[in-house]
Protein backbone atom coordinates (compact mmCIF):
# COMPACT_ATOMS: atom_id res chain seq x y z
CA UNK A 1 0.00 0.00 0.00
CA UNK A 2 1.38 3.36 -0.96
CA UNK A 3 1.28 5.76 1.95
CA UNK A 4 -0.65 8.98 1.32
CA UNK A 5 1.41 11.98 0.31
CA UNK A 6 2.04 14.48 3.03
CA UNK A 7 0.74 17.93 2.27
CA UNK A 8 3.13 20.76 2.84
CA UNK A 9 1.84 23.34 5.27
CA UNK A 10 0.30 26.36 3.58
CA UNK A 11 2.72 29.21 3.14
CA UNK A 12 1.85 32.48 4.77
CA UNK A 13 0.49 35.20 2.48
CA UNK A 14 1.90 38.36 4.05
CA UNK A 15 0.64 40.88 1.51
CA UNK A 16 -2.93 39.57 1.49
CA UNK A 17 -3.03 39.18 5.27
CA UNK A 18 -1.53 42.63 5.77
CA UNK A 19 -3.96 44.29 3.38
CA UNK A 20 -6.89 42.55 5.08
CA UNK A 21 -5.68 43.89 8.42
CA UNK A 22 -5.26 47.38 6.94
CA UNK A 23 -8.81 47.29 5.60
CA UNK A 24 -10.14 46.25 9.00
CA UNK A 25 -8.33 49.24 10.50
CA UNK A 26 -9.73 51.51 7.80
CA UNK A 27 -13.29 50.40 8.46
CA UNK A 28 -12.71 51.03 12.16
CA UNK A 29 -11.61 54.57 11.39
CA UNK A 30 -8.00 53.95 12.46
CA UNK A 31 -6.51 55.52 9.34
CA UNK A 32 -3.10 56.31 10.87
CA UNK A 33 -2.58 52.67 11.82
CA UNK A 34 -3.87 51.48 8.43
CA UNK A 35 -1.48 53.84 6.65
CA UNK A 36 1.47 52.54 8.66
CA UNK A 37 0.48 48.96 7.88
CA UNK A 38 0.28 49.55 4.11
CA UNK A 39 3.50 51.55 4.01
CA UNK A 40 5.32 48.70 5.74
CA UNK A 41 3.94 46.27 3.14
CA UNK A 42 4.92 48.47 0.22
CA UNK A 43 8.47 48.97 1.50
CA UNK A 44 9.55 45.35 1.23
CA UNK A 45 12.81 44.86 -0.72
CA UNK A 46 12.79 45.08 -4.50
CA UNK A 47 12.29 41.63 -6.00
CA UNK A 48 10.92 40.12 -2.81
CA UNK A 49 8.41 37.42 -3.66
CA UNK A 50 4.80 37.84 -2.67
CA UNK A 51 2.85 34.55 -2.55
CA UNK A 52 -0.25 36.41 -3.78
CA UNK A 53 1.46 37.09 -7.11
CA UNK A 54 1.45 40.87 -6.65
CA UNK A 55 4.57 42.63 -8.00
CA UNK A 56 7.09 43.86 -5.48
CA UNK A 57 7.28 47.59 -4.87
CA UNK A 58 10.31 49.61 -3.94
CA UNK A 59 10.75 52.34 -1.34
CA UNK A 60 10.78 54.81 -4.21
CA UNK A 61 7.11 54.06 -4.83
CA UNK A 62 6.21 55.70 -1.55
CA UNK A 63 7.26 59.30 -0.98
CA UNK A 64 6.29 60.97 2.29
CA UNK A 65 3.18 58.87 2.62
CA UNK A 66 2.07 59.50 -0.97
CA UNK A 67 1.46 56.39 -3.06
CA UNK A 68 2.98 56.71 -6.54
CA UNK A 69 3.05 53.17 -7.87
CA UNK A 70 3.28 52.74 -11.62
CA UNK A 71 -0.09 51.86 -13.27
CA UNK A 72 -0.44 48.33 -14.68
CA UNK A 73 0.29 47.78 -18.40
CA UNK A 74 -3.38 47.93 -19.39
CA UNK A 75 -3.88 51.37 -17.81
CA UNK A 76 -3.19 53.89 -20.53
CA UNK A 77 -1.59 57.08 -19.24
CA UNK A 78 -3.15 60.39 -20.20
CA UNK A 79 -1.77 61.51 -23.54
CA UNK A 80 -2.47 65.15 -22.83
CA UNK A 81 -3.20 67.19 -19.75
CA UNK A 82 -1.58 66.84 -16.35
CA UNK A 83 -2.83 64.70 -13.51
CA UNK A 84 -3.01 66.28 -10.12
CA UNK A 85 -0.71 65.23 -7.25
CA UNK A 86 -1.36 61.91 -5.58
CA UNK A 87 -3.40 62.12 -2.42
CA UNK A 88 -1.85 61.05 0.89
CA UNK A 89 -2.36 57.34 1.51
CA UNK A 90 -4.57 57.89 4.55
CA UNK A 91 -6.90 60.05 2.47
CA UNK A 92 -6.98 57.43 -0.27
CA UNK A 93 -7.91 54.76 2.28
CA UNK A 94 -10.76 56.91 3.52
CA UNK A 95 -11.99 57.47 -0.04
CA UNK A 96 -11.90 53.75 -0.81
CA UNK A 97 -13.77 52.86 2.37
CA UNK A 98 -16.36 55.48 1.42
CA UNK A 99 -16.57 54.34 -2.18
CA UNK A 100 -15.25 57.26 -4.18
CA UNK A 101 -14.89 60.92 -3.56
CA UNK A 102 -12.83 62.91 -1.05
CA UNK A 103 -14.33 63.95 2.25
CA UNK A 104 -16.09 67.26 2.56
CA UNK A 105 -19.07 68.54 4.43
CA UNK A 106 -22.28 68.18 2.41
CA UNK A 107 -23.89 71.39 1.20
CA UNK A 108 -26.88 72.30 3.32
CA UNK A 109 -29.77 74.62 2.62
CA UNK A 110 -29.27 74.30 -1.13
CA UNK A 111 -31.83 76.34 -3.06
CA UNK A 112 -32.56 74.71 -6.42
CA UNK A 113 -34.18 77.01 -9.00
CA UNK A 114 -37.59 75.78 -10.11
CA UNK A 115 -39.29 77.27 -13.15
CA UNK A 116 -42.75 78.76 -12.81
CA UNK A 117 -45.40 76.03 -12.94
CA UNK A 118 -42.73 73.31 -12.73
CA UNK A 119 -42.61 70.89 -9.79
CA UNK A 120 -39.67 69.59 -7.75
CA UNK A 121 -41.26 66.80 -5.75
CA UNK A 122 -39.95 64.98 -2.67
CA UNK A 123 -40.90 61.30 -2.96
CA UNK A 124 -39.84 57.87 -1.75
CA UNK A 125 -39.68 54.34 -3.12
CA UNK A 126 -39.99 51.10 -1.14
CA UNK A 127 -39.43 47.58 -2.40
CA UNK A 128 -37.97 44.20 -1.44
CA UNK A 129 -34.45 45.67 -1.46
CA UNK A 130 -35.31 48.55 0.86
CA UNK A 131 -36.38 52.15 0.47
CA UNK A 132 -34.85 55.39 -0.77
CA UNK A 133 -36.01 58.96 -1.00
CA UNK A 134 -35.70 60.87 -4.24
CA UNK A 135 -36.46 64.22 -5.84
CA UNK A 136 -38.38 64.41 -9.10
CA UNK A 137 -38.37 67.40 -11.43
CA UNK A 138 -41.46 67.77 -13.63
CA UNK A 139 -40.87 70.61 -16.11
CA UNK A 140 -43.40 73.28 -16.97
CA UNK A 141 -42.39 72.87 -20.62
CA UNK A 142 -44.00 69.67 -21.91
CA UNK A 143 -43.86 69.84 -25.70
CA UNK A 144 -44.91 66.23 -26.12
CA UNK A 145 -46.06 63.44 -23.84
CA UNK A 146 -44.74 61.08 -22.67
CA UNK A 147 -41.41 62.76 -21.85
CA UNK A 148 -37.87 61.36 -21.65
CA UNK A 149 -36.78 60.42 -18.11
CA UNK A 150 -33.19 60.80 -16.86
CA UNK A 151 -32.17 59.20 -13.54
CA UNK A 152 -29.21 61.04 -11.97
CA UNK A 153 -27.04 59.31 -9.32
CA UNK A 154 -25.08 61.75 -7.17
CA UNK A 155 -21.51 61.29 -5.94
CA UNK A 156 -20.34 60.68 -2.40
CA UNK A 157 -21.35 63.23 0.28
CA UNK A 158 -23.74 64.86 -2.18
CA UNK A 159 -27.50 65.25 -1.94
CA UNK A 160 -30.09 65.27 -4.73
CA UNK A 161 -30.47 69.03 -4.32
CA UNK A 162 -26.71 69.63 -4.49
CA UNK A 163 -26.43 67.41 -7.57
CA UNK A 164 -29.40 69.05 -9.28
CA UNK A 165 -27.90 72.49 -8.70
CA UNK A 166 -24.37 71.51 -9.73
CA UNK A 167 -25.31 69.71 -12.95
CA UNK A 168 -27.91 72.26 -14.05
CA UNK A 169 -30.09 69.41 -15.29
CA UNK A 170 -33.37 71.05 -14.26
CA UNK A 171 -32.79 73.98 -16.61
CA UNK A 172 -32.07 71.54 -19.43
CA UNK A 173 -35.23 69.65 -18.52
CA UNK A 174 -37.17 72.80 -19.29
CA UNK A 175 -35.32 73.30 -22.56
CA UNK A 176 -35.74 69.72 -23.79
CA UNK A 177 -38.98 68.74 -22.05
CA UNK A 178 -37.59 65.97 -19.80
CA UNK A 179 -38.33 64.53 -16.37
CA UNK A 180 -35.32 64.28 -14.05
CA UNK A 181 -35.11 61.91 -11.06
CA UNK A 182 -32.46 62.24 -8.33
CA UNK A 183 -32.32 59.17 -6.04
CA UNK A 184 -30.76 59.79 -2.63
CA UNK A 185 -28.35 57.31 -1.11
CA UNK A 186 -29.09 56.66 2.56
CA UNK A 187 -26.33 57.30 5.10
CA UNK A 188 -27.27 53.98 6.67
CA UNK A 189 -26.28 52.23 3.43
CA UNK A 190 -22.98 54.08 3.18
CA UNK A 191 -21.56 56.49 5.75
CA UNK A 192 -20.43 58.93 3.04
CA UNK A 193 -23.67 58.46 1.04
CA UNK A 194 -21.80 56.76 -1.81
CA UNK A 195 -23.54 54.25 -4.04
CA UNK A 196 -21.92 50.90 -3.31
CA UNK A 197 -20.50 50.27 -6.78
CA UNK A 198 -17.76 47.87 -5.57
CA UNK A 199 -19.87 45.32 -3.67
CA UNK A 200 -20.96 42.12 -5.46
CA UNK A 201 -24.39 42.29 -3.80
CA UNK A 202 -24.92 45.68 -5.48
CA UNK A 203 -23.74 44.70 -8.95
CA UNK A 204 -26.43 42.46 -10.41
CA UNK A 205 -30.01 42.14 -11.43
CA UNK A 206 -32.80 41.54 -8.91
CA UNK A 207 -30.71 42.39 -5.87
CA UNK A 208 -29.26 45.30 -3.94
CA UNK A 209 -29.10 48.86 -5.17
CA UNK A 210 -29.55 48.07 -8.90
CA UNK A 211 -32.92 46.45 -8.19
CA UNK A 212 -33.88 49.31 -5.89
CA UNK A 213 -33.07 51.98 -8.50
CA UNK A 214 -34.76 50.03 -11.29
CA UNK A 215 -37.85 49.64 -9.10
CA UNK A 216 -37.89 53.36 -8.39
CA UNK A 217 -37.61 54.07 -12.11
CA UNK A 218 -40.55 51.79 -12.91
CA UNK A 219 -42.61 53.56 -10.23
CA UNK A 220 -41.94 56.89 -11.95
CA UNK A 221 -42.79 55.48 -15.37
CA UNK A 222 -46.12 54.22 -14.01
CA UNK A 223 -47.14 57.34 -12.08
CA UNK A 224 -45.89 60.18 -14.30
CA UNK A 225 -45.81 60.95 -18.04
CA UNK A 226 -42.39 59.32 -18.54
CA UNK A 227 -41.58 57.52 -21.78
CA UNK A 228 -40.45 53.94 -20.97
CA UNK A 229 -38.61 53.76 -24.30
CA UNK A 230 -36.63 56.94 -23.56
CA UNK A 231 -35.38 56.38 -20.03
CA UNK A 232 -31.70 56.98 -19.24
CA UNK A 233 -29.33 56.94 -16.27
CA UNK A 234 -26.18 58.91 -15.44
CA UNK A 235 -23.97 59.62 -12.46
CA UNK A 236 -20.81 61.14 -11.02
CA UNK A 237 -17.89 59.15 -9.57
CA UNK A 238 -19.40 56.39 -7.40
CA UNK A 239 -22.73 57.37 -8.97
CA UNK A 240 -21.22 57.04 -12.44
CA UNK A 241 -19.98 53.53 -11.70
CA UNK A 242 -23.38 52.62 -10.26
CA UNK A 243 -25.17 54.06 -13.31
CA UNK A 244 -23.32 51.68 -15.63
CA UNK A 245 -24.03 48.74 -13.32
CA UNK A 246 -27.77 49.51 -13.17
CA UNK A 247 -28.10 50.09 -16.93
CA UNK A 248 -26.23 46.87 -17.74
CA UNK A 249 -28.42 44.90 -15.31
CA UNK A 250 -31.67 46.36 -16.70
CA UNK A 251 -31.26 46.95 -20.46
CA UNK A 252 -35.04 46.82 -20.94
CA UNK A 253 -35.45 49.80 -18.58
CA UNK A 254 -32.59 52.08 -19.63
CA UNK A 255 -31.92 52.99 -23.26
CA UNK A 256 -28.47 54.51 -22.57
CA UNK A 257 -26.12 55.42 -19.72
CA UNK A 258 -23.71 58.22 -18.88
CA UNK A 259 -20.78 58.26 -16.48
CA UNK A 260 -18.62 61.14 -15.31
CA UNK A 261 -15.36 60.46 -13.45
CA UNK A 262 -16.58 56.92 -12.81
CA UNK A 263 -15.46 53.34 -13.35
CA UNK A 264 -16.63 50.48 -15.59
CA UNK A 265 -19.36 48.13 -14.42
CA UNK A 266 -17.83 45.26 -12.47
CA UNK A 267 -14.42 46.95 -12.31
CA UNK A 268 -14.08 46.05 -8.62
CA UNK A 269 -15.47 43.29 -6.42
CA UNK A 270 -14.36 44.44 -2.97
CA UNK A 271 -12.57 47.28 -1.21
CA UNK A 272 -9.12 45.97 -2.16
CA UNK A 273 -9.87 45.85 -5.89
CA UNK A 274 -11.64 49.20 -5.64
CA UNK A 275 -8.41 50.64 -4.23
CA UNK A 276 -6.48 49.34 -7.24
CA UNK A 277 -9.09 50.43 -9.78
CA UNK A 278 -9.30 53.98 -8.51
CA UNK A 279 -5.54 54.39 -8.23
CA UNK A 280 -4.37 52.71 -11.42
CA UNK A 281 -7.36 51.77 -13.56
CA UNK A 282 -9.10 48.49 -14.23
CA UNK A 283 -10.54 46.31 -16.96
CA UNK A 284 -14.03 44.86 -17.06
CA UNK A 285 -15.95 42.29 -19.07
CA UNK A 286 -18.00 43.52 -22.03
CA UNK A 287 -21.67 44.22 -21.44
CA UNK A 288 -23.90 41.25 -22.22
CA UNK A 289 -26.18 43.35 -24.42
CA UNK A 290 -25.74 46.50 -26.48
CA UNK A 291 -25.69 49.51 -24.14
CA UNK A 292 -25.01 53.00 -25.54
CA UNK A 293 -22.57 54.75 -23.19
CA UNK A 294 -21.16 58.27 -22.96
CA UNK A 295 -18.22 58.82 -20.58
CA UNK A 296 -16.52 62.00 -19.37
CA UNK A 297 -13.23 62.04 -17.49
CA UNK A 298 -10.75 64.76 -16.58
CA UNK A 299 -7.16 63.92 -17.43
CA UNK A 300 -6.01 65.57 -14.19
CA UNK A 301 -8.33 63.47 -12.02
CA UNK A 302 -6.29 62.35 -9.00
CA UNK A 303 -9.22 60.53 -7.35
CA UNK A 304 -10.31 58.10 -10.09
CA UNK A 305 -7.65 57.26 -12.69
CA UNK A 306 -8.62 58.60 -16.16
CA UNK A 307 -8.09 55.18 -17.75
CA UNK A 308 -11.36 54.15 -16.12
CA UNK A 309 -13.18 56.31 -18.64
CA UNK A 310 -11.42 54.42 -21.42
CA UNK A 311 -12.40 51.10 -19.83
CA UNK A 312 -16.04 52.19 -19.45
CA UNK A 313 -16.32 52.91 -23.16
CA UNK A 314 -14.32 49.80 -24.14
CA UNK A 315 -16.71 47.44 -22.34
CA UNK A 316 -19.63 49.04 -24.19
CA UNK A 317 -17.96 48.97 -27.62
CA UNK A 318 -16.93 45.33 -27.18
CA UNK A 319 -20.62 44.35 -27.10
CA UNK A 320 -21.38 46.32 -30.29
CA UNK A 321 -19.02 45.12 -33.06
CA UNK A 322 -18.76 46.89 -36.39
CA UNK A 323 -18.86 50.48 -35.13
CA UNK A 324 -16.86 53.17 -36.91
CA UNK A 325 -14.42 55.14 -34.74
CA UNK A 326 -13.68 58.85 -35.16
CA UNK A 327 -11.96 61.50 -33.04
CA UNK A 328 -12.40 65.24 -32.88
CA UNK A 329 -11.23 68.11 -30.68
CA UNK A 330 -13.57 70.40 -28.76
CA UNK A 331 -12.86 73.63 -26.85
CA UNK A 332 -15.39 75.00 -24.38
CA UNK A 333 -16.24 78.67 -23.89
CA UNK A 334 -14.40 78.42 -20.59
CA UNK A 335 -11.19 77.38 -22.34
CA UNK A 336 -11.19 73.65 -21.60
CA UNK A 337 -10.08 71.47 -24.51
CA UNK A 338 -11.22 67.89 -24.89
CA UNK A 339 -10.57 64.96 -27.16
CA UNK A 340 -13.83 63.29 -28.16
CA UNK A 341 -13.81 59.73 -29.52
CA UNK A 342 -17.08 58.55 -31.04
CA UNK A 343 -18.12 55.04 -32.09
CA UNK A 344 -21.01 55.14 -34.56
CA UNK A 345 -23.14 52.78 -36.59
CA UNK A 346 -23.28 52.92 -40.37
CA UNK A 347 -26.45 55.03 -40.16
CA UNK A 348 -24.57 57.68 -38.16
CA UNK A 349 -26.07 56.99 -34.73
CA UNK A 350 -23.40 57.30 -32.04
CA UNK A 351 -23.38 54.26 -29.76
CA UNK A 352 -20.44 55.22 -27.53
CA UNK A 353 -18.65 58.46 -26.84
CA UNK A 354 -15.58 59.25 -24.73
CA UNK A 355 -14.71 62.80 -23.62
CA UNK A 356 -11.15 63.21 -22.25
CA UNK A 357 -10.83 66.70 -20.79
CA UNK A 358 -7.43 68.36 -20.56
CA UNK A 359 -6.50 69.73 -17.14
CA UNK A 360 -9.81 68.78 -15.52
CA UNK A 361 -9.98 67.09 -12.14
CA UNK A 362 -12.62 65.08 -10.29
CA UNK A 363 -15.62 67.29 -11.00
CA UNK A 364 -18.67 67.59 -13.26
CA UNK A 365 -17.57 69.41 -16.41
CA UNK A 366 -19.55 72.54 -17.18
CA UNK A 367 -21.30 72.36 -13.83
CA UNK A 368 -22.71 75.26 -11.88
CA UNK A 369 -20.45 76.93 -9.31
CA UNK A 370 -23.08 76.66 -6.56
CA UNK A 371 -22.89 72.87 -6.46
CA UNK A 372 -20.11 70.65 -5.11
CA UNK A 373 -17.60 68.86 -7.34
CA UNK A 374 -18.22 71.03 -10.39
CA UNK A 375 -15.91 72.56 -12.99
CA UNK A 376 -17.67 75.52 -14.64
CA UNK A 377 -14.90 75.76 -17.26
CA UNK A 378 -16.66 73.08 -19.26
CA UNK A 379 -17.34 71.38 -21.56
CA UNK A 380 -21.05 71.10 -20.75
CA UNK A 381 -21.34 67.42 -19.77
CA UNK A 382 -25.06 67.70 -18.93
CA UNK A 383 -26.01 69.08 -22.33
CA UNK A 384 -23.80 66.60 -24.18
CA UNK A 385 -25.27 63.69 -22.23
CA UNK A 386 -28.80 64.77 -23.12
CA UNK A 387 -27.84 65.11 -26.78
CA UNK A 388 -26.37 61.60 -26.71
CA UNK A 389 -29.29 60.08 -24.81
CA UNK A 390 -32.02 61.43 -27.07
CA UNK A 391 -30.60 59.50 -30.03
CA UNK A 392 -31.61 56.23 -28.37
CA UNK A 393 -34.77 54.33 -27.54
CA UNK A 394 -35.17 51.05 -25.70
CA UNK A 395 -36.54 48.03 -27.49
Amino acid sequence: MIPPMKRSPAKPRPMKQGMARALDLTRAGKLQEATAMILSLLRRPVGAADPTGAPALADGDVIDGVFTATPPPHAKPAATGTRGPRAPLAETLRKIAAGGMPARAPLTGVQVPVAAEAQFLSLSHSGPQGSRRYRLYLPANRPALPMPLIVMLHGCTQTPEDFALGTGMNALAEEFGCIIAYPEQASGANAQKCWNWFRPEDQGRDRGEPALIAGMTRDIQAAYPADPTRTYIAGLSAGGAAALIVAAAYPEVFAAAGTHSGLPAGGARDVTSAFAAMRSGTEAAPHKTALPVIAFHGLADATVHPSNGTASVAQAVAAMPGLRRSTRQETSAGGRSASVTAHARADGRTMAEHWQIDGAGHAWAGGQAGGSYTDPSGPDASRQMLRFFLQHRAG
